[in-house]
Order: C-alpha cells, then structure tokens, then sequence
C-alpha cells in the first residue's frame, strides 16, 4: 500500500487541498463564512440547480434507452452479436471532447439537422442529455446486462408455470434481483453527468454551466479561487456521498445472488415480439451511437482533397507553436506513460486490497481510489500548477506532469478491472505454493500471474483510452509547444473559422479511431467469464465501473 497511498497524497490529495486553501486562506485566517457567501448567491444556485437536474435527467434517459439493449445482450443469441457490443462499448472511452465535437456536428450550427431540416440542438439542454446518452450507454448495458446474463431465468419461467403473467414475473423475480445492479449503474451515471465539463463546454455555450464548469471559468477566466474552492468543496462532499451509496449497492449486489453461466442463458429470438425488441434495439444503436461519429468522419473530409487533414500538418494561423498534427504524438507517449504509471499503481492497490486480513483502512481505501472520477479535473489540474512548483515537488517545467494527472483518472479502471479476478484466485493455491517453498514474489509469479494476465492487459488498454482523452486537466497543464489531441480540438474549436472548424473534425476522428482501436482489441483479450468463490461473483468485470 505504500507506494499507492504516496502516490494518491503527492499528486491528488495535496494539489486539491493545495487550491482549496489558497481559496479560502488569507491574511493570515481562513475564511469559511466564503461557503454561505458563494452559495447565496443566484447565479451560483443556478449552476447546483442544473448540474443536479440534468444529471437526473441524463440517468433517467440512459436507463430508459440502454436497459432494453441490457436485455437484448443478456438473454438473445445472434450474429454480431460481439461486434455490436464492442460498438455499444467506443463511445464510453471516446474522449468527451470529441463526443461533444460529433454532436457539434449532427446538431449544431451547420451539422447534418440544421442542413437538412433547419434544426439546431447546440446550447440547448437536449443536446447535451443526448450527449450523456451517448456516453453513458455502455455503463448500463455492461453493468446491468453482466448481471442480467448470469441470473438463472428457471426462476422467472417457474413463476410463468404457476400463473404470473410475463410482466409480474419480471416485477417480482428478475426486477428485485437486478435491483443492486441497475442502482449501481444509475449512481455511476449521475457521477458522469454531475461532473460533465467537456460536453456542456462545448454543446451547451455560455447558457448553460455545470459545477465543473463553473469552476474552469471561476478559475481561468475570472481568477476568483475563493468561489471555485467552496464549488470544489461541493463538489467532493457531493461525490463521496455517491460513491459511499455505491460502494453499498455493490457490497449489496455481491453478497445476495447466486448466479449461473452466462454462456447458457442466452437464445436466439423466438417471435415477433423478442424480433421487435432486437430490431428497436439496433435502430436505437445506429441512430445514437453510430450516427454521430458517423458524421463527425464525414465532416472531416468535406473539403477536397483531404484538405483538413493536411492543414494539420501546417502551423500558420492556428494557436499552436507547432503543427497541430504533433498532437497525435504528443498524445500517444504522454498515454503510454500513464498508462505504466496507472497499471504499476493500480496493481499495487489491487494486490493490496485482495488480502484478506487487510484491516478497515486499506477496505476504505478502495472507495477513495474512486474519487479522481468524480473531483474536479480542473481543480486537480490547477492544483498541479499552484502545489507542484517548488523543489523537491517542481514538476512544472517538466512533461512528467501530464503523464501524471492522466495516470489518476486511469488508476481506478485498473483496480476495478484487476479486483474481481485477484479476489477469485483460490487461496489454496497460493497456500499449497508456498508450503512447497516457493518465496511470496515466485508464488505471484507462478500462481497469480498467469491467471490475471489477461485482466492486467485489459486494464491497461483502459488506462492508456481515458488517459488519451483526459481534459480536464490536462487543459490546464499541457504546454503549447506540447498540446494533446483533447486540448488541440479544444482549442481549435474555440477559434472562428472554417479551417479551424474542420481541423478540430479531422483530429477528433483521428482520436475517436485510436480509441476504437483500442477498445477492439480489448475486446479480443476480454477475460472469459467465470464464476468465483465468493458468493457467486462473476470474474469478468470489465464492462463494470
């Protein structure tokens, strides 16, 4: 645990405290009546207004659309079926800057609707909830769908024989059972959306402004960190409760079902009502989830010539000191140093965290491994600037910087892709080893090694995704001369112009591709489902956040 809690207090508890005290400490006293002054004001409640009711809304929405394709994976067998899965999954890794650039271009000024019909949804709230649709799809479909496949459907069916219709054998015997599964995946859900920053930044225009939001402008723009530390303070008090209820439904989901092979409950579709449901489920795909990257590519490559692309390659008239294309290099070797920080720290945390005399306070460390998910990124970035500026911590002049804020949005996906397997290895296992002579590093080695192998390589196709498309802070930190692909779209859509505007399409579909890629590949190394020795716990939680 050591290096783990190091890491997690060097370059995330210490920089958010750092700006949070610069905030709320001066001439010599700290100044909390800040938080009853900054939350009476109109504007302020406004901001925690809408951030709470679109995270509302976005849930509800995502658990409206995606729980019929949760079903659709769970129980139906049919060709394609891994392929669409994989498309299910794209949009939940795709940076949100360019989720937020692909509906830019379905709807807004100039996009596919406003072209065709006259429609435009950009700084409307319509776009940014389909946004956090489009976003969030995966996380239900996953999560509750994981589950789904793995409940035994003989108990639904026994209901059916003794005279439940359809929809109350679903009410009262799968509904409860899926219960834990489908809170999980709303809390998760209204954790994104509470926090959303790059899709309402760039769908929702000076209107609208969620607390993230709220604090990259109180911060950069008006310099006002006393208003962005006590929106900070909100914010995390807000996410530990999240997480805390979390933490709840898992233990909850974990402890209270038996499950079976999910390999033998899925059929192929029987009538014209389960045909139905398939058919709704894949228009619901190709109109939310393929069409706007579909859009997004096209967009790239309307000028002749491939002209937008080789604009990249050019460094006149844009912002940066180099041609935005270096972007793409810039972003590869910051992510695969991230990646090797995440996974080494990760791995750490979760060997740590399977032991079984582990005390209270390691078990508690597992939820905090959470919250670089939902604390501000504009704060930890900022944070970085303010604390990690004088020796033997003055890493502002250095690249390492950035590899290390991306490295503490990747941790948790490694831990929570590594957890559920280490936690199944048999004990015995690693007893019987060790009773034979074999020192601690062999028996991990020998024993733990080859059958987490394949998680640990999922995990670190997932760190080196989400550490590809971090922003939040890397906005802050990234230099000019050394821009990442998030920020260099960031920016260039922040600039008028219609080469501009085309640039930013071409490096977003460039970025979108790199993380499809990735996720492709993830899903040929997926680990196999099984069952484990606690309770029935699946092992593959890969889809699971």
């Amino acid at each position: 645990m050591a290096l783990p809690v190091a890491f997690f207090g060097l370059f995330f508890a210490y920089p958010v405290a750092a700006i949070t005290a610069r905030g709320l400490y001066s001439g010599g006293g700290w100044h909390f009546g800040r938080l009853l002054d900054v939350l009476g004001q109109s504007d302020i409640r406004h901001v925690l207004w809408f951030t709470t009711w679109q995270a509302l809304a976005s849930t509800a929405l995502t658990l409206l659309l995606a729980l019929p394709a949760a079903y659709v994976f769970a129980r139906f067998s049919f060709p394609g079926k891994q392929v669409l899965r994989a498309v299910v999954t794209v949009p939940f890794v795709l940076p949100t800057v360019v989720v937020g650039t692909a509906f830019l271009a379905l709807v807004g000024r100039g996009g596919l609707l406003d072209d065709l019909w006259g429609v435009r949804l950009d700084t409307t709230v319509w776009a940014i909830l389909l946004a956090h649709v489009f976003f969030n799809y995966a996380v239900v479909v996953r999560t509750v769908g994981g589950l789904w496949a793995q409940l035994d459907p003989r108990q639904e069916e026994a209901a059916r024989v003794l005279g439940a219709s359809p929809l109350r054998a679903w009410r009262q015997v799968t509904l409860p059972a899926l219960a834990p599964a489908v809170a999980a995946a709303a809390l998760m859900v209204f954790l994104f959306t509470f926090t959303s920053f790059g899709v309402v930044q760039i769908l929702g225009g000076p209107t609208f402004s969620t607390l993230e939001v709220e604090i990259y402008r109180q911060t950069s723009e008006i310099f006002d960190l006393s208003t962005a530390a006590v929106l900070t303070i909100v914010q995390f008090a807000a996410v530990g409760a999240i997480l805390a209820v979390h933490a709840w439904t898992v233990r909850r989901r974990e402890s209270a079902l038996r499950l079976v092979d999910a390999a033998g409950t899925a059929r192929r579709p029987r009538g014209v009502g389960q045909w139905a449901l398939l058919a709704g489920v894949l228009g619901t795909v190709a109109l939310l989830l393929v069409l706007p990257p579909a859009v997004l590519v096209q967009r790239s490559l309307d000028a002749p010539d491939f002209a937008y692309y080789r604009a990249l390659t050019s460094e006149d008239g844009n912002v940066f000191l180099v041609p935005p294309i270096e972007a793409v290099g810039n972003s590869l070797e910051y992510a695969l140093a991230a990646t090797a920080i995440a996974v080494t720290i990760g791995a750490l945390a979760a060997a740590a965290l399977t032991r079984r005399d582990a005390g209270r306070l390691v078990r508690g460390f597992d939820a905090l491994l959470m919250l670089p998910l939902g604390v501000s990124a504009v704060t930890v970035g900022f944070g970085f600037l303010i604390a990690l500026d004088e020796p033997p911590l003055d890493l502002r002049a250095t690249w390492i910087l950035v590899p290390l804020a991306q490295a503490l949005v990747g941790v948790p996906f490694v831990v929570r892709t590594m957890l559920p397997v280490l936690r199944a290895v048999d004990e015995r296992l690693r007893e019987a080893a060790a009773v034979l002579g074999a020192s601690p590093w062999r028996v991990w080695r020998e024993v733990d090694l080859p059958m987490v192998r394949r998680a640990l390589l999922v995990a670190a196709g997932f760190a080196f995704a989400v550490s590809l498309g971090e922003f939040g802070a890397t906005v802050f930190i990234a230099r000019p001369d050394n821009p990442t692909l998030p920020v260099a779209v960031a920016r260039l859509l922040g600039r008028a112009g219609e080469l501009n505007y085309g640039q930013a399409m071409a490096l977003s579909t460039i970025l979108m591709l790199v993380c499809a890629i990735a996720l492709l590949l993830l899903e040929r190394i997926r680990p196999q489902s099984r069952t484990g020795s606690t309770g029935g716990t699946p092992v593959d939680r890969t889809g699971e956040f």
